[in-house]
């Protein structure tokens, strides 16, 4: 990671921002008088918001009239008991998630950053599924509070790990994103465990604006109007602090108290929303988005007084409108059976890949803050290395040893010669493909995050942002829904399928030249549009194909054969001193998008060989091991804390750490619950986030 300064970290991301300091700057030499310049704009500003509200006015118009009634405004039953409901549900929700990711994406200064992001949403879902799964009882009630009261617990888990809401808000996002990965994995292992008693949950887990009554917008109103009040109240706090901490605490901003009102209005928001409706996702990433992009046209609205109330009505017209077009394009009765959260994240994700390939850059992403890692010496690399390696090789052994029949070491040498009993030789041929596949797909992940991290300059980025993961999961659920379904074609889909994402990502991200701030939103667009996608078909498809999916979606070494795994070491081979031989350059593009070029790099060809091999590393791993997810974005990670941040020692253990990451997993799904497994993917979520927030809780911001 760049090691630059704290003031120079701290530098205006957007033109928004700048704008919105050029504007405090005015202000304070006018006596507190805007310039004509600055009415004008601010005009426009105010014409945009009016523009909006109108626009929210007529898509909720024509949300009242999508509905299984035709007659709704003549049964004044079916119009104030269902209708108007699922509306005020809806306006509700957009308006709480759009504000809340806007908080959380000012705060840390990065787009990637969403209400989900500490675990609230994540939270929520497993408090519901937990309770659903041991059959607890819970009156009617109820059943909104053990949302509401998971959600508020993960965060306040996520802020204690984290060091509290005061502290850094690159190191609280990373925690928050690692946790909610582990919550989702404990709800995802639930599901498969406890299929009969938690079914209806996998719909619920996407969120639906179905409501009985009034009642539950009633109780979640004023707790959304009163949270934007109050961030409303310090909106000129965002303001400063989006200028850099440093300029903040010169201009008087109390800089730690900032945060944490903006973060704890950030969970209440997304717990109230959460609550009313499930968790609907891509909202509270989407929605601070647009208006940032919007942002960039009006300058204006880069103010967070206006900023504030723009996302929050962009939030509640992309819900009503996904909400009217799924009921308006699959018939009334078909929508019934899509939560609300699938067409949101399609919807939402079509307009942002729009916007983001419009306009130049997307904002907040341009420099977003990193985690200052500390010289390391050749000594120390030496000793991670040697000490990985022997992990690794103790991985292994312990892989062939393990499982639901119990091995010594004597018969590994004897299947070795071809001379191990029957019962022997069954066991070791069916584990050594599994066992393989694990640690390649982990070292494979591992270097394609570190690339992906590289490349993007953010350290939130992963391979999924590539659109592979969406893109192979989407390809293989629609093979396997078929009525030719086949292990191969399953295979073959989920190739092509991750890599025709990928080629789609990069294509429309290209404008004579590729934007990393682009780049990344259209992936983001692409990834969650395929996932949204997968649900869909999932939801739609025969129910009795549906663990079977599942499984495979969590990521699974169940079932591998040697032709799954020899491509991907292959690949492997070739791209490991690929990369090692670009360590430098993978230094230089961290910095930013200027120094390359000063330098003698060829960006453009550069960058789109390395995210190729990033690609079909991330591709191929998708057919050793399933979908995994976590790996490529907690190893280079746990690379950078414990070697440094140079690339020619970053690589080498993040491949190590990943293979020794996922082939832990698959050890332990297979063995823990004997006879019954958990998919490795899900195992890697629950072990890798807390050494990963282990890692966050010793390192420190810059």
């Amino acid at each position: 990671m760049s090691s630059r300064s704290s003031s120079e970290q701290a530098a205006p991301d957007s033109l928004s921002e700048v704008a919105a300091g050029r504007d405090l700057a005015g202000l304070a030499q006018a006596g507190g008088k805007p310039a004509r310049g600055a009415r004008s704009t601010t005009g426009a500003a105010l014409g945009v918001l009016a523009a909006l509200l109108v626009l929210l006015v007529l898509a909720a118009g024509w949300h009242l009239t999508q509905g299984t009634s035709g007659a709704v405004f003549a049964d004044p039953d079916v119009f104030w008991g269902s209708r108007v409901p699922r509306l005020a549900a809806g306006v509700a929700v957009g308006i709480a998630l759009g504000c809340a990711g806007l908080l959380m994406q000012s705060l840390s200064r990065n787009a990637l950053a969403s209400p989900d992001t500490l675990g609230v949403t994540a939270g929520s879902y497993l408090a519901v599924t937990a309770v659903a799964a041991f059959g607890i009882a819970v009156p009617i009630w109820a059943s909104g509070f053990v949302a509401f009261a998971g959600g508020m617990i993960a965060a306040a888990l996520v802020l204690g790990l984290a060091g509290g809401a005061g502290t850094s808000t690159t190191r609280l996002v990373l925690a928050g994103s690692a946790l909610a990965l582990a919550f989702q994995a404990g709800t995802s292992a639930l599901l498969v465990l406890f299929s009969e008693e938690t079914k209806g949950l996998l719909a619920w887990g996407s969120g639906s604006l179905s409501q009985l009554g009034l009642e539950s917008f009633l109780r979640a109103t004023p707790v959304v109007v009163g949270a934007l009040v109050v961030a409303l109240v310090l909106a000129r706090r965002f303001d400063v602090l989006a200028l850099g901490d440093d300029t903040a605490s010169s201009l008087g901003v109390p800089i730690r108290s900032t945060r944490v009102y903006g973060i704890l209005l950030s969970v209440l928001l997304t717990a109230t929303a959460v609550t009313l409706a499930g968790p609907i996702g891509f909202v509270g990433l989407c929605a601070p988005v647009l208006a940032r992009l919007l942002a960039r046209v009006v300058p204006a609205l880069g103010r967070h007084l206006l900023l504030i109330p723009l996302s929050g009505l962009i939030g509640a017209i992309v819900v009503i409108l996904a909400d009217a077009l799924l009921r308006a394009l699959i018939g009334p009765e078909g929508a019934i059976a899509v939560p609300t959260g699938v067409a949101t994240t399609v919807f939402g994700a079509i307009v942002l890949v729009v916007m983001a390939r419009r306009l130049r850059d997307s904002g907040p992403t341009r420099r977003p803050p990193t985690m200052r890692i500390g010289v390391r010496s050749e000594r120390r690399f030496v000793i991670v290395l040697v000490v990985g390696l022997v992990a690794l090789g103790a991985v292994v052994l312990v892989g062939m040893l393990v499982g639901s029949t119990q091995l010594l070491t004597g018969d590994i040498l004897l299947w070795l010669q071809d001379a191990a009993p029957a019962r022997i030789a069954f066991a070791l041929d069916e584990r050594a493909p599994r066992v393989i596949a694990a640690v390649t797909a982990g070292a494979a992940l591992g270097l394609a995050g570190t690339l992906t991290q590289a490349v993007s300059r953010n350290p939130l980025a992963d391979p999924s942002l590539l659109g592979i993961t969406g893109g192979a999961g989407l390809g293989a659920v629609l093979v396997v829904t078929s009525a030719t379904a086949s292990t191969f074609g399953m295979l073959v889909a989920a190739v092509a399928g991750g890599l025709l994402a990928f080629a789609l990502v990069y294509g429309v991200a290209w404008r004579g030249g590729l934007s990393a701030d682009r780049f990344i939103l259209i992936g983001i667009g692409v990834s969650y549009g395929a996932v949204a996608l997968t649900t869909f078909v999932l939801l739609r498809a025969n129910p009795w194909d549906t663990p079977k999916i599942y499984t495979w979606l969590s990521g699974t070494t169940y079932g591998r054969i040697w032709e799954q795994v020899i491509p991907l070491a292959i690949v492997l081979l070739v791209v490991l001193p690929f990369a090692f031989a670009h360590r430098r350059d993978l230094d230089i593009l961290a910095m930013d998008e200027d120094t390359p070029r000063l330098v003698g790099i060829r960006l453009e060809r550069t960058r789109l060989a390395l995210l190729v091999s990033a690609a079909v590393l991330a591709a191929l791993s998708v057919v050793a091991v399933g979908v995994v997810g976590f790996v490529g974005l907690v190893a280079p990670h746990a690379a950078r804390a414990l070697v440094g941040a140079r690339h020619s020692r970053v690589i080498p253990v993040a491949v190590v750490l990943g293979a020794v990451l996922v082939g832990t997993a698959d050890a332990l799904g297979r063995t823990v619950i004997a006879p019954a497994q958990l998919p490795a993917g899900l195992v890697v979520a629950l072990i890798g986030a807390p050494y990963f927030v282990w890692l966050l809780w010793r390192s420190r911001d810059a």
